[in-house]
């Protein structure tokens, strides 16, 4: 073994002596396979990646770290390498597994004297091994970002009147998989006038009119990481208080950005962000966290919350993305990622944030 599965059966506790890993994001991280299906069964010195007959052929080509097995039925393999390498206790992945697929491996697992362990340790384990980001990780987050803002500042010149939020959504998909990326890192999100104060609002056929603001939550993905970027623009000029509630969402953003670097709490700079907004008398109007993980998938570890005392790392990846929405009017978001140092942070998004008046 080597790697990052070298590491997590370094990690394994006592109480066990291996780890079933069902998840494609966690069974990519450990072995570098994509597929929809499959098994990682991780012991203290050897790995194993179980796939079915669809999957045998590439897993053996691209595969890493792992031994493959190809099985017919998965309970005769897994069976066999638990007797083979005398396994007794084994560590499900406790996110990953419904009630029913726990209980089938239970089953299974039993059959040969085996038990399973179901808790979320093994789920810690792996969180923490995620939640620092190689310098390899890092650069396809880039990339991601790269692709989303260049596709992005081609898609607001296409922006006019009569334009609908859908086929805004479209273009700027079309756009990211045209420069390469492997896909979207979730439903875009292009809503206009007052959905905008809907955080996770779903383009439709409304059509773009003078005056609106128009939130952008995108994103794409590269080799399985993400991007997440957010930008609230407007066709035309902004009265008053759509100007204020832009200003106050952006310094909240930039003071969150300031106030991140490795020792920080979470809630601490979920703080910094949601006390400016409270002050600046938008109480109750940011209703979400300030930010999250982003990686292999588009919400990861840590989650950056009030109540959250984990310190932040060098080498974590988080956004900042406050927002203030006043139901039946409109909302602004502004959504940046950046990269835990000693120091303070480095964004990742170059985009700028200043009010853009199409």
């Amino acid at each position: 073994m080597d790697s990052r599965v070298s590491l997590l059966a370094s990690l394994l506790p006592e109480f066990a002596d291996a780890a079933l890993i069902v998840s494609q994001e966690n069974r990519r991280y450990f072995t570098g396979f994509v597929s929809s299906a499959g098994y990682l069964l991780v012991t203290r010195s050897e790995a194993y990646l179980l796939v079915d007959f669809r999957y045998g052929e590439a897993a053996q080509k691209n595969a890493e770290n792992c031994k493959v097995i190809t099985f017919k039925k998965l309970s005769d393999t897994l069976c066999g390498i638990i007797t083979e390498n005398r396994l007794k206790k084994i560590m499900l992945e406790g996110s990953s597994f419904t009630l029913n697929d726990a209980a089938k491996m239970d089953s299974i697992i039993s059959s040969v004297g085996a038990e399973t362990v179901k808790s979320s340790e093994l789920d810690k384990i792996i969180s923490r091994l995620r939640i620092i980001k190689t310098a390899d990780e890092v650069e396809k987050i880039r990339k991601a970002q790269r692709i989303t803002e260049d596709s992005f500042s081609e898609t607001i010149k296409l922006i006019k009147e009569g334009v609908t939020e859908r086929d805004i959504a479209l273009e700027l998909e079309y756009k990211m998989r045209k420069k390469g990326a492997d896909g979207i890192s979730f439903d875009l999100i292009v809503i206009s006038g007052k959905k905008t104060s809907m955080p996770h609002g779903v383009p439709g056929n409304e059509k773009i009119k003078n005056g609106d603001f128009i939130t952008f939550d995108i994103g794409a993905v590269v080799d399985g990481y993400h991007s997440d970027m957010t930008r609230t623009v407007s066709l035309g000029n902004v009265d008053n208080k759509q100007r204020r509630v832009y200003d106050t969402v952006l310094t909240a953003q930039l003071k969150g950005i300031d106030a991140v670097r490795d020792g920080v709490s979470c809630g601490a700079v979920d703080n910094v962000v949601r006390s400016y907004i409270d002050q600046a008398g938008f109480q109750g109007r940011f209703g979400h966290s300030t930010g999250h993980g982003v990686g292999l998938e588009i919400h990861e570890q840590p989650s950056v919350s009030p109540d959250n005392d984990l310190l932040l790392r060098s080498g974590m990846i988080i956004t900042i993305e406050p927002g203030i929405y006043l139901p039946d009017e409109f909302g602004v978001r502004i959504e940046d990622m950046v990269a835990v140092t000693n120091g303070g942070c480095i964004n990742l998004a170059t985009f700028p944030k200043e009010l853009i008046i199409l």
